[in-house]
């Protein structure tokens, strides 16, 4: 049975690193907001319209040519900043959570890496597309396939949430629960047909009583 964890982390960059990590959350909110706005006013000009991650999509190269500054994110940031929205969507119209939101700055900045990543936990760094090798502060050792990263801001400071995969194969159920029948004749019987004699203390002990006496 394949299992997913989540290891999370205190992130320690540098300052140019806490800087392009500061702006790619931007972008990637940037992304978010203005998408959300577009999908509310085509939604307001006719109500059969749906948001699908696929067309929102195909608008990045578009607005990654008409603003350099999304030019220094990393593509997969974006697209799972839509990844997100589309999430959103789902939850409201499952009636699991309010309409999407606007992301604020400070509030929820987070990007997410689906891959492209490596870790190196003797030296306890993680390397982050775009970014580079990142010291982390090990707590514990991680257990299976990296499968996505996302970091997180928390205050002034920044946490890793690594979320990995692995086999779990759980022990095989061993016959070990028996019956047990308390009777008069036996003390015991077991279901696998074993019996215990009654115990009888004082037929057991009565010479030694006679002696005593």
């Amino acid at each position: 049975m394949l299992i997913r964890r989540a290891f999370k982390f205190e992130l320690k960059p540098d300052g140019r690193q806490a800087c392009q990590i500061g702006k790619f959350c931007g972008c990637a909110r940037y992304v978010y907001n203005r998408t959300l706005s577009l999908e509310k006013s085509l939604y307001a000009k006719d109500d059969k319209h749906s948001f699908r991650y696929t067309e929102a999509t195909k608008r990045l190269p578009e607005w990654r040519n008409k603003h350099p500054f999304l030019k220094e994110c990393h593509s997969q940031v974006l697209q799972q900043s839509l990844k997100d929205l589309d999430r959103a969507y789902t939850n409201f119209f499952e009636k699991r959570a309010n309409f999407p939101k606007y992301r604020k700055k400070f509030r929820h900045d987070s990007i997410r890496f689906p891959q492209g990543v490596e870790l190196d936990e003797v030296k306890q760094k993680i390397r982050l597309p775009k970014i580079g090798w990142v010291g982390y502060r090990k707590s514990q050792d991680i257990i299976g396939t990296i499968k996505n990263v996302t970091i997180i801001r928390r205050g002034d400071k920044w946490d890793v949430c690594i979320q990995t995969e692995y086999e779990n194969n759980p022990p095989a159920p061993t016959p070990s629960e028996i019956g047990i029948d308390m009777g008069v004749k036996y003390f015991a019987t077991l279901s696998d047909g074993k019996v215990f004699e009654p115990l009888s203390p004082f037929k057991r002990e009565q010479e030694k009583l006679a002696i005593l006496q």
